[in-house]
């Protein structure tokens, strides 16, 4: 009986510990500093505190991808893929998830501030 309180007690902890760490890594600080990379080059690097409201249109062998900044925020408002999932993520909260759209190979994530020249 002990044997099966410890293990029920080290499943807990273990747990505990796992949504501690979760909550912190989609909560993490990040900057105001954003890059839009595309099939792995930079090819805007914005910031968001600083930017107007405004459209980007991105395209890639034919299909497009529209990025909205809007009240300081980034998001992907419209998109030619199949999936839609860019779309889906709404605007990018989490200095540790980015917004991707593979058959775009699009990405928007946060940057350290210290990475901009």
């Amino acid at each position: 009986m002990k044997k099966k309180n410890i293990c029920i007690f080290v499943f807990i902890l273990i747990f505990a510990l796992g949504i501690i760490c979760s909550l912190y890594l989609l909560n993490s600080e990040h900057g105001d500093t954003v890059n839009i990379i595309q099939n792995g080059e930079i090819i805007y690097t914005i910031d968001l505190s600083a930017s107007e409201d405004r459209k980007i249109e991105v395209e890639y062998q034919g299909r497009k991808n529209i990025i909205q900044i809007y009240n300081h925020q980034i998001c992907v408002s419209d998109a030619d893929c199949p999936d839609q999932t860019c779309m889906k993520t709404g605007y990018l909260k989490s200095g540790t998830i980015p917004i991707v759209c593979l058959p775009n190979k699009l990405i928007i994530s946060y940057t350290d501030d210290s990475e901009v020249k």
